[in-house]
């Protein structure tokens, strides 16, 4: 029988709060990622951390759904990982001092908590990762035992979005570089130029009418992405010897890779993936409603499904191209539209991507962009650590040779050139003088020496006073 699971929640409210409002444009609701986790077991302490004197709009949720908030107090130096030295402080102390809690629910997409992820997996607990995909290190997804992304929590008709207006930015226009006119000016371009401004006429007419546009929740994924992983589960649980039932897949999937989520396909549960997969001709099943069995059908003429690593050399080039421009940080939705200039049929759900911020995501921890989350312009766009570095100018050794000769000799107009190296005068030893000065001695040798050279043997010699005069 399996463990019943008790769970301590830490809520790392600035990273989670700024993350949701730059990708999704909503505010962070703590009920959507508790009510995902009690489907997972007992939570049995809820914290949050942060400057609750600058969040008053979040005070009231978290009283609402009784979460202690620890006050993090500022410091005047800076505190930026004053809350993640809190958090993973408690973390650890709970662990200790609670037996009974033997899970943890981390809500938040800071890598800076990969430590206290291993620390705690050594200890034997379980580990959940609540955090949007398009802000949570891909590191961190991978190393917990289940991520919980926010975009599978989302339901547009409980929780609207917050439209945002514009913000107007005074910077001057980006001058591309010549390999980026003359990547533009093919014809290729030409038409994905033309098809991006029907597609922003269509979405601002979107807005006009009242409609949320690209941030509304992710449009699911294509299943062939998910084949991949279901034939590697069903492989591990025939090496096992075990019937691969629903509930025996889903939590080898999810040791597999603890970032898969049925819901990015469009489906409510696993047992609907199961039949949507089914439906599709890619698995087979048998047996009754409770106790199926599971196998994969071989699919005739499949084309594999694109990888994420394969999208990457495009957006690398594109980097290459606007790298000037990037300096100074460019939005997501500019950096997409550069991206589709360049490249027309590129499509971020091909390689299994749910959109454009996600896949940005992926690349920041594959270091070709660094990605900043801002409240108002929303993702922030860098050049990344992975540049391409100019290789140094190879010249022939003869070429050297001869360019060294010239600018060493060199002759002047005017002046005769010289027949030959001048011979070096020798200068003549310096001769010893017959009588040197005598050294000058230390105090002691000196007194020592009057003390020899006087007739009496003393050494003091008095001088006589002088008499005063008598008026």
């Amino acid at each position: 029988m399996q463990e019943r699971q008790n769970i301590a929640v830490f809520v790392d409210y600035d990273n989670i709060e700024i993350g949701v409002k730059s990708t999704l444009r909503r505010e962070f609701a703590v009920s959507l990622c508790l009510d995902a986790l009690k489907e997972r077991g007992d939570i049995v302490a809820k914290f949050a951390y942060a400057n609750w004197s600058r969040q008053e709009g979040a005070v009231r949720q978290m009283a609402e759904n009784a979460v202690q908030m620890v006050q993090r107090l500022p410091s005047p130096r800076g505190d930026k990982n004053g809350a993640d030295i809190n958090l993973a402080l408690d973390a650890l102390e709970m662990a200790f001092t609670h037996k009974n809690v033997n899970a943890f629910a981390i809500i938040s997409g800071d890598s800076d908590f990969i430590p206290l992820v291993n620390k705690l997996k050594a200890y034997g607990k379980t580990i959940y990762i609540v955090g949007g995909k398009a802000f949570t290190s891909t590191i961190l997804q991978q190393n917990c035992h289940e991520f919980i992304s926010y975009e599978s929590l989302l339901d547009d008709s409980k929780f609207p979005v917050r439209e945002m207006a514009p913000v107007p930015v005074n910077r001057p226009t980006p001058i591309p570089s010549a390999t980026a006119l003359l990547a533009a000016s093919s014809p290729a371009a030409i038409a994905a130029a033309q098809q991006g401004a029907l597609a922003a006429a269509a979405h601002a007419e979107s807005h006009r009418r009242g409609g949320r546009g690209e941030h509304r929740r992710p449009a699911p994924l294509e299943l062939p992405h998910a084949l991949p992983l279901v034939e590697r589960a069903l492989a591990t649980l025939r090496r096992r010897g075990v019937q691969p039932q629903l509930g025996l897949l889903k939590s080898t999937m999810l040791q597999l890779d603890p970032s898969f989520n049925e819901r990015a396909y469009g489906t409510g549960s696993f047992s609907d993936f199961v039949d949507k997969l089914e439906s599709n001709g890619y698995l087979a099943t048998t047996g009754p409603e409770g106790r199926k069995t599971i196998e994969v059908k071989q699919v005739p003429e499949s084309v594999p499904a694109p990888k994420k690593d394969e999208a990457l050399p495009m957006l690398r080039q594109v980097v290459d191209i606007y790298k000037l421009d990037l300096e100074d940080g460019v939005t997501a939705d500019m950096l997409a539209g550069w991206m589709t200039k360049i490249h027309p049929a590129f499509d971020v759900q091909k390689y299994g991507f749910q959109s454009f911020g996600e896949f940005l995501n992926f690349a920041q921890d594959n270091y070709l962009v660094r990605v900043e989350a801002d409240a108002v312009r929303g993702l922030i766009a860098y050049p990344g650590a992975e540049l391409p570095i100019q290789a140094p100018v190879e010249v022939a050794e003869p070429e050297m040779r001869a360019a060294a000769g010239a600018a060493v000799a060199l002759p002047i107009a005017g002046d005769e050139e010289p027949a030959g190296p001048e011979p070096v005068a020798e200068e003549p030893a310096m001769e010893p003088e017959e009588e040197e000065k005598p050294k000058r001695m230390a105090p002691r040798k000196r007194a020592a020496a009057k003390k020899a050279a006087a007739p009496n043997g003393s050494t003091t010699v008095r001088r006589p006073r002088a008499r005063k005069q008598v008026e």
